[in-house]
């Protein structure tokens, strides 16, 4: 019946969404590797060839986990004059982001993976030059920026390991509602317009147990590595544990912190733990 109305009615032609047709024909096609580092999880992104310039919504898009690929964040590598390679991270909001500790480890996995590096390398990120060694297979060694703690150190103050972090030792993680009580701490006063993340931590006898809210993804990841670190120096200043390495078991799998310390400065930080190849594709944005 409806054919047959339109034989009748040559005059009559279907309305087409002129907007619609323009975003399909705008959109490119993203070649992308997922990796993930004790459960952090990010779509790695070669841009070598500075051909993919991603909105924040693009970028969003990608790391929806239900609409996209899917991450926790999204990371561009890309050339540099000054080292192996230069990392560019975006949170899964889309926002430009800090220095990430796993995403830094997966990206010198994904650097070798390419060919562009052998066991040991350098590349430039938000907060620096940062070394980089891969252990074995699906370990790497990541140096982090040194960190000056203050005399009067307490747990309201805050960490930069490369991004802020505040650590808030609990006796129980458990029954904790991470996101909620991360999110108030996040969005108050005094952090609302730069943002921090949030460690809950709980000391054991050999290692620390740590749940981590974290800025950009407003929500609990299943590790923070730049938290790690915090957590770690948290622990170790507050006298709470003194042996090395410091062994920390997240969600999402365990990781080591190991540094020196000079003073209130603590040098030749270094963050341990798996950085696997999880798969990869194509997207459409």
């Amino acid at each position: 019946m409806f054919c047959s109305v339109f034989k009748k009615m040559p005059h009559v032609i279907p309305l087409i969404n002129i907007n619609f047709v323009k975003h399909i024909r705008n959109k490119m096609n993203i070649e992308f590797f997922k990796y993930q580092g004790a459960g952090n999880d990010f779509v790695m992104i070669d841009n070598r060839s500075n051909r993919p310039q991603l909105s924040k919504s693009q970028i969003a898009l990608i790391c929806d986990r239900k609409f996209g690929v899917g991450a926790d964040g999204l990371v561009f590598l890309c050339n540099s004059a000054n080292s192996d390679f230069e990392m560019i991270y975006y949170n899964s909001d889309g926002s430009i982001g800090s220095m990430c500790g796993n995403g830094g480890r997966c990206i010198v996995a994904f650097a070798n993976a390419l060919g562009l590096v052998d066991k040991t390398c350098s590349f430039d990120a938000f907060d620096g030059l940062h070394h980089a060694e891969i252990i074995s297979n699906e370990k790497v060694a990541l140096q982090m920026s040194d960190l000056t703690v203050p005399e009067n150190y307490h747990t309201d103050t805050i960490l930069n390991t490369g991004s802020p972090h505040i650590v808030l030792f609990e006796n129980s993680l458990d029954d904790l509602n991470v996101q909620e009580r991360g999110a108030e701490i996040r969005f108050s006063k005094t952090y609302a317009v730069e943002g921090v993340n949030v460690n809950f931590v709980k000391v054991l006898k050999d290692k620390l147990l740590i749940r981590t809210y974290e800025r950009g993804v407003e929500n609990e990841t299943l590790a923070c590595g730049t938290g790690a670190v915090a957590s770690a120096i948290a622990a170790f200043e507050s006298g709470l544990i003194s042996t090395q390495p410091i062994r920390l078991t997240a969600l999402g799998g365990d990781l080591e912190v190991l540094f020196s310390k000079l003073e209130n400065t603590y040098t030749n930080i270094r963050l341990i733990g798996s950085a696997k190849f999880v798969f990869k594709g194509s997207i459409d944005v």
